[in-house]
C-alpha cells in the first residue's frame, strides 16, 4: 500500500490516484482497455479476438504495482497494453517471488523493443554527421 506522501505526489498525474487493483482495472476498462490478455508459449493471447501477438506487436501503455498489506503473496502488477492492430487490454501477474516466468520474459522483451524504438525516435538521423578530413 502506498504511503500518504505517495498519494499526494500521485494526485498531480493525469490518472486519478487509485490504490487498489480493482480501482485500476475499472479505470482501464472505462478507458477502453477491455481485452483480457494471457501469455502462452506462442505469445500474448487475446481471448476477445482469438489472436496471438508477438512482443514487437505490443506496447505497454502503463503499469501499476500493488502490495498486499500483510501477505507478500498478494503482490500484483497490472499491465495496460495496446497492440499494433488497436486491441486494448490488460495483463495481470503476481509480483515478486510468485511472478510467472513466462509473463516476465515476454514483458522484458516488449520493454527492450520499446526502449530501442524510443531511442531511435530521440536520435535524429543526422545526429552524427560525417567528419570532414582536414588533412
Amino acid at each position: 500500500m502506498l504511503t500518504e506522501t505517495d498519494q499526494i505526489n500521485n494526485q498531480d498525474t493525469d490518472v486519478s490516484f487509485m490504490n487498489t487493483l480493482t480501482d485500476r482495472i475499472n479505470k482501464a476498462t472505462k478507458d477502453g482497455y477491455i481485452a483480457n490478455f494471457k501469455v502462452t508459449p506462442q505469445g500474448l493471447f487475446s481471448e476477445a479476438n482469438n489472436k496471438t501477438y508477438m512482443p514487437v506487436d505490443v506496447s505497454i501503455k502503463d503499469f501499476s504495482r500493488f502490495e498486499g498489506q500483510s501477505d507478500p503473496a498478494d503482490n500484483a502488477i497490472l499491465y495496460i497494453i495496446e497492440t499494433t492492430d488497436g486491441t486494448k487490454g490488460m495483463l495481470v501477474d503476481a509480483y515478486g517471488a510468485y511472478s510467472d516466468e513466462a509473463i516476465n520474459k515476454f514483458i522484458v522483451e516488449v520493454e527492450e523493443i520499446q526502449k530501442k524504438e524510443k531511442k531511435q525516435e530521440e536520435t535524429p538521423a543526422d545526429a552524427n554527421p560525417p567528419q570532414e578530413n582536414k588533412g
